[in-house]
């Protein structure tokens, strides 16, 4: 029905966050009510609540009325769902610490927040201590809460961790994590993964694309590119500004062998999950379903829709959140569809959060195929240098850092070493058609290119990380681990 959150780092728990269910997952309510209030939807839709929206559960069982109106107001409500989770799960720890020493979080001194980072960040005692980055993060949720205090960030922080793998481990990595092969390359007995597909190709499309977790993880069937450039080898498409963190609609380009994976999985294992979904009637039992009548062309697309009640609905799909896309059906002569392309066994879409999941799986299972009993017992970031490099670890923004870091490569050498430019031509010619870093840029969907600088590496960089990405291509000498880069091979 809710979901709370746990207590964590060795303090005892006494503050809880319940979070308001999205619309039919409320579950049976009991008789007597949540919290005094019988009729509890509709109570927490009339105060303005919306599904996602954290409450603060005092101590004493009761609801902090003063942080429940900052949760309306508009600076809380204007931010995105999982920004909500971490300010709320980051606020809670230090409404607990406070309560463990009596203090009212309204009458917190600032003697109390300077005990609170130290225990924090640098208490011995405390065995979940944490860095410079976590710290700047948490300090930025609970001065949101109060406006009042003064955000105190920590000097230690970086701005990003820069990690990306090379082709040739991107390929270790999916065959071992993701299909099951053994270390000699040969598929796994006993392996039976009806995921395969689905899992391959979503991690194929994004180092193809560079696409977020989020923006390639929401995707519509319809909205895959169909269209080819001059010389077939990518096809173009569209990310929907709802979904994009910037919240500005741009051009994706995706790699039509990527591309043809997707389609494998949609004819396949994605065909399967959905027949048995329509047979044993999971779509029926869905609390919300729209179905897709009409979808519009143009410079601004439109989905049209009609409910279950019968109300029909219209928006610009661009402005459609992945939490309103997984509403969308289409219907076939079976029966109702998804239109979210992702989707579970069940048949069911599948939120952009669960890939997670997913990578973290694939990078156990790499530990246990290429490393030894022994070497699995040391904690990662304890691990020797060539003891990570035997085993890939992935995460979905990996896969835009190596798509970015690869393209930059490619260009620079390719200004470099076909058209033969100078330093004084390559000026002259950014000037007119621009440099790498600003297509690169437009790529990511960066608004500043000095953004897509400081987070995959600077420029006087980037020609060393170039060699040694060859040199880790071809397998003609070991890899290495480059400053804020985890290259694995």
């Amino acid at each position: 029905m809710i979901e709370c959150v746990q207590a964590s780092g060795g303090l005892l728990s006494t503050w809880h966050v319940v979070r308001v269910p999205d619309p039919g997952q409320w579950g049976t309510l009991p008789e007597e009510g949540v919290l005094g209030v019988r009729n509890l939807p509709d109570a927490v839709a009339r105060i303005g609540l919306r599904p996602g929206d954290p409450v603060f559960v005092r101590p004493d069982g009761m609801v902090d009325g003063d942080l429940l109106d900052f949760v309306r107001s508009k600076e809380f409500r204007n931010l995105e769902r999982e920004s909500k989770r971490n300010y709320a799960t980051d606020t809670r720890l230090l409404l607990e610490f406070l309560s463990s020493r009596g203090v009212l979080w309204r009458k917190a001194t600032e003697q109390d927040l300077a005990e609170y980072r130290d225990w924090r960040c640098r208490a011995p005692e405390n065995p979940g201590r944490i860095g410079g980055t976590k710290w700047n993060r948490e300090a930025a949720a609970f001065t949101t809460v109060d406006v009042s205090r003064r955000e105190d960030r920590a000097a230690d922080s970086v701005s990003a961790r820069v990690s990306w793998l090379t082709p040739r481990t991107w390929g270790l990595w999916s065959d071992v994590g993701l299909r099951g092969h053994t270390r000699a390359g040969a598929p796994g007995s006993g392996w039976a993964s009806r995921t395969e597909m689905r899992n391959t190709g979503f991690v194929q499309l994004l180092l193809s694309s560079g696409l977020r977790r989020q923006e390639g993880g929401s995707l519509l069937t319809f909205e895959l590119p169909t269209q080819r450039l001059r010389h077939g080898r990518y096809c173009h498409g569209r990310v929907a500004a709802a979904v994009t963190r910037s919240k500005r609609c741009r051009v994706f380009y995706a790699s039509v062998d990527a591309l043809g994976q997707v389609e494998t999985y949609v004819q396949s294992e994605r065909a399967w999950a959905v027949q048995r979904a329509q047979a044993e009637g999971r779509y029926e039992r869905l609390p919300v379903v729209w179905l897709v009548t009409r979808v519009t062309r143009g410079l601004k697309p439109k989905v049209q829709w009609v409910g279950r009640d019968g109300v029909v609905g219209e928006q610009e799909l661009s402005r459609l959140g992945w939490r309103e896309r997984q509403w969308l059906f289409v219907e076939r002569p079976e029966g109702p569809e998804p239109a979210w392309l992702w989707l579970t066994e069940q048949g069911l879409p599948m939120p952009p959060e669960r890939w997670n999941g997913v990578f973290r799986t694939a990078n156990l299972r790499c530990e246990d195929v290429l490393l030894t009993r022994g070497e699995r017992k040391i904690e990662r970031s304890f691990r020797l240098a060539e003891v990570r490099g035997r085993s890939p670890y992935a995460t979905p923004h990996a896969a835009r850092h190596s798509m970015a870091l690869y393209m930059l490569i490619v260009l620079n050498q390719l200004m470099e070493t076909r058209y033969g430019l100078t330093k004084a031509d390559r000026r002259d010619f950014a000037l007119l058609f621009g440099d790498p870093w600003w297509l690169v840029k437009t790529l990511l969907g960066h608004a500043d290119v000095e953004t897509t600088k400081r987070h995959y590496l600077n420029p006087q960089e980037l020609h060393q990380t170039g060699e040694k990405l060859q040199v880790a291509r071809s397998g003609q000498g070991p890899t290495r681990t480059l400053p804020s880069c985890n290259l694995a091979a």
